[in-house]
Formats: C-alpha cells, structure tokens, sequence
C-alpha cells in the first residue's frame, strides 16, 4: 500500500482511494519523515484498512461499545460503516443542516443536544440504542440495517465501506488476534506511579468497556484481566488505540507485544503477558 505524501493539510479527508484503504489526512512530511508515524492498520484475511490515530480512537471507541452492551461484531460493522461513510470516523463539528458528530446525528430529529451528539460515547449509544429498535437487525445486511437507523438520502453509500467495517470490527472485537498496530512515537514524559496509573486507567476504559478490572502486579507492572481471548485483544486493541493519550509504551497479551515505536505491528514474546492479563508498560 502506497500513501501520497502532499503538502498541504486539510481538516476532514474526503477523499477514498480504494484497495487498501487509505482514509487519513494528508500531511506534510519532509524527505527523511516516516509517513506511518501516527498511523494505525488493520490487516484482517488480505485486506488493510489505515486510519489517523484520532479515526482509530474512534473506532475502538464504537467497538468497545458494542462488546459492552453484549452486542455481536456485527453490531460494531455496522457503527462503524456507518461512521465511515458519515464522518470518515472524525467527530465532525458540522454537517448537512445541523448534523453532528461521528454518525452525523441531527438536534432537531431528536438525537439529543448538541453538546451530547458531540460526546462519542454519547452518540455512539444513540446509535445502538437506535439499532437495537429496528426489527430482526441482528440479521440485517449491513446497508439496509444502516440506512434503518440513519434514513439517509443515499441509501447504497455504506456498502461502499461493508468491507473496511468488517475488518476493523473484526480486529477490534478481538475476533482476528494481533490484526490492529499503531506506529506512534514514545511517550516524553515518565508514567506516574503504578497504582495511580492502574486508577487512570480504569476511569479511561470505563466508558468504553464498564468496569475493568486493573491491578498491579510483580515489578509494578500493570495487567488487566481479560475474561477470554476475545474479549483480551479487544481490550489490547483499545489500548494501543489510546496509548498517545495515556502513555502507553508496550502492550502485551498472551505471546505477542506491541510497541509503539514499531511499524511491524505484534511481535512474538512468549514472557510479555499471562495468559488471562493483557499487560502494559
């Protein structure tokens, strides 16, 4: 997959190259630039999707969502086709007339306030609580269950990102192991103490998750436990999603780890996790 490098910035990418989806902001970048740095893949059965890191918060955001209101993948393919052909996976502050945010919900067709339509986990449970009121949507091909919800005037646009959807769902949810890496430089600043960072951490995967439980292990390691294997890399997904914002460096479950400074995604490390804990550092 190729990423054209240009010079100008632009705020929302509207722009869809198809075949390897590429869906980030152009940027400018210097000859001796990495143009992966701040870049996130997901590479599920032959097919890579790339995202800027603010996309791959939010799509881990409506994964995680999905997986804690006991929802099946096929919930989080359909948010997040939705997003995709809504917002291009960007909390948008405007839209047609007065939509807004992620799934590009309107104030005045009773989706909420503005503020709440701008909250991602706000609107994001709109969206399934929405989902959930159409009949039979679990069985529902992804367009026709999207275009239920969003009553769009272009119906067949989702079906354009069915595909990108179902890997990122499937990646996210924990579903395709190790498939979802960032490339992101090291955290400056030193991580606080152990036990206030297993607190921070709690409050952050709150939203997205419910209760996690986090502890502090031998060597004030920080491990989080992970019911079964799906529900681990989902949650290790989410954490490399977030690592710039919560100063995440590594990321380990079961035999592989992640790093942020690394382009090649999870490595194999028999010793980074437990079989039952994801591990941070």
């Amino acid at each position: 997959m190729s990423i054209a490098r240009r010079t100008a910035a632009v705020v929302v990418p509207l722009a869809l190259v198809v075949g390897g989806v590429w869906y980030g902001v152009s940027r400018h970048a210097s000859s001796t630039e990495d143009d992966s740095i701040g870049l996130c893949t997901t590479t599920v059965k032959g097919r890579s999707v790339v995202l800027t890191a603010t996309q791959a918060r939010n799509a881990s955001l409506i994964s995680a969502i999905a997986i804690r209101r006991g929802m099946p993948a096929h919930a989080a393919t359909i948010g997040l086709a939705t997003a995709l052909q809504e917002s291009k996976l960007y909390n948008l502050r405007g839209g047609d007339r007065d939509s807004l945010g992620l799934f590009q919900q309107r104030h005045s067709q009773g989706w909420g306030t503005p503020e709440q339509i701008l909250d991602p986990v706000y609107a994001t449970n709109a969206f399934y609580d929405a989902l959930t009121k159409v009949p039979n949507w679990a069985s529902l091909p992804v367009t026709e269950a999207a275009q239920e919800v969003q009553r769009s005037g272009y119906p067949s646009a989702y079906a354009v990102y069915e595909g990108d959807a179902r890997a990122l769902a499937s990646a996210l949810t924990g579903y395709s192991p190790a498939s979802f890496w960032c490339h992101l430089p090291r955290p400056r600043a030193a991580p606080p103490p152990a036990t206030r960072r297993a607190v921070g951490l709690r409050e952050s995967l709150a939203p997205a998750f419910g209760p996690v439980e986090v502890r502090v292990g031998s060597g004030n390691r920080i491990e989080l436990a992970a019911s079964s294997p799906a529900r681990g890399w989902a949650v290790a997904s989410y954490l490399v999603a977030h690592a710039a914002q919560l100063g995440i460096s590594t990321v380990g479950f079961r035999d592989r780890e992640w790093s942020v400074e690394s382009n090649r995604g999870w490595r194999h490390a028999s010793d980074s996790a437990t079989a039952d804990s994801v591990v941070i550092g």
